[in-house]
This record gives structure tokens, C-alpha cells and sequence, in this order.
């Protein structure tokens, strides 16, 4: 598996990152992730969206202050977004806990956690080695399965460029950016 130093720090702390980083034109890896809606344990697959736009928010745990904002951020800019556009936010936390945070934060777009195994984050090239947490990053996913934009943040401690992200989702669902 590769692993990538440099990329990736949160206060001068070196950090490495497993897997290979995703580009536009890539096949996005399909992921089964767990979601818990308060009541229900399911599974969601990439592929049960196959038809939609799909924007990844990549966190490192939605009980850290960045990642807290951010996920806030991304439930009010869903508004931005062409109604066929899905929103999920992924990170390492159990989803119990993505639930009772969610319902606490009032945030309706699906958290879906990757806590069963490192999977999710070396296919998408986030696993952050020394945390066995995700590197905050953001994909969109175009209808077809294929990478149409990639972020990968690399001072865990800033927020992504919304903007861009929201332009390349829009330009994506074929609306105007």
C-alpha cells in the first residue's frame, strides 16, 4: 500500500497518508459504510447513488472543532447545490456517535462513519496513518462513478475551498457554476 509523507500535518506534526490520491477522470472505488439513523443500522453503498452527483466531505472526527464547522458548513451550502446533488460527510467516528451529533447540531445530510475497517481510506487515499483517522479532503463524484473534482487538505487544521467545491458539484450536475 502507498504511503505519502508531506502531504498532510496539523500543527508542524508530520503526518502519512495511505493510498493513492484520486484525480478527475478516475473510477471512484465503490465503499459500503455504515449510517445509523437513530433507530436503523444500514449500509450505503456509492453505488446505491449510481445516477446522482455525489460530494464527499472527508473529516477527521466530527468532535473536533474544524471538522465540526465545516460539516455545519457544508448542511447550509446544500442550498447552493442543484437538488440532485447528495451530500455525505465521512469520517472514523462510530455512527452512534455521527447520530447523537447530528441530531444535536440539527445537520440532515447523512454522516456515514468507515469505523469497520481502513478500506474507505486507503481506496480514497485519506488514511492518516498515525490517528487510523481520515485526512479532510473533498470529492465529487459525477453520475457515472468517476472523480470530477479532488481535494485533499493538507493543514488538518483549515477548512476546504468551498467555492470551488460547490462550482465543480454545480458544473458536474450540469447546472450553470
Amino acid at each position: 500500500m502507498e504511503e505519502r509523507t508531506g502531504e498532510a500535518y496539523e500543527l508542524g506534526e508530520q503526518l502519512t497518508v495511505v493510498g493513492a490520491r484520486l484525480a478527475p477522470g478516475d473510477a471512484a472505488p465503490d465503499f459500503a459504510l455504515d449510517s445509523f439513523d437513530g433507530e436503523t443500522m444500514q449500509t450505503i453503498r456509492l453505488s446505491d447513488s449510481a445516477g446522482s452527483v455525489r460530494l464527499l466531505n472527508v473529516v477527521n472526527s466530527l468532535d473536533t472543532p474544524v471538522c465540526h464547522v465545516e460539516t455545519h458548513r457544508w448542511e447550509t451550502m446544500r442550498g447552493d447545490l442543484p437538488g440532485d446533488v447528495r451530500v455525505y460527510t465521512i469520517s472514523m467516528d462510530l455512527p452512534f456517535a455521527q447520530a447523537r451529533w447530528q441530531s444535536a447540531e440539527n445537520v440532515t445530510h447523512k454522516a456515514l462513519s468507515s469505523h469497520r475497517d481502513e478500506r474507505f481510506g486507503h481506496d480514497y487515499g485519506v488514511l492518516i496513518k498515525e490517528w487510523r483517522l481520515l485526512q479532510r479532503a473533498v470529492f465529487v463524484i459525477d453520475r457515472n462513478g468517476r472523480i470530477a473534482y479532488a481535494e485533499y487538505v493538507a493543514d488538518q487544521m483549515r477548512e476546504p475551498d468551498y467555492v470551488a467545491a460547490i462550482t465543480a458539484a454545480r458544473r458536474t450536475a450540469g447546472k450553470d457554476a
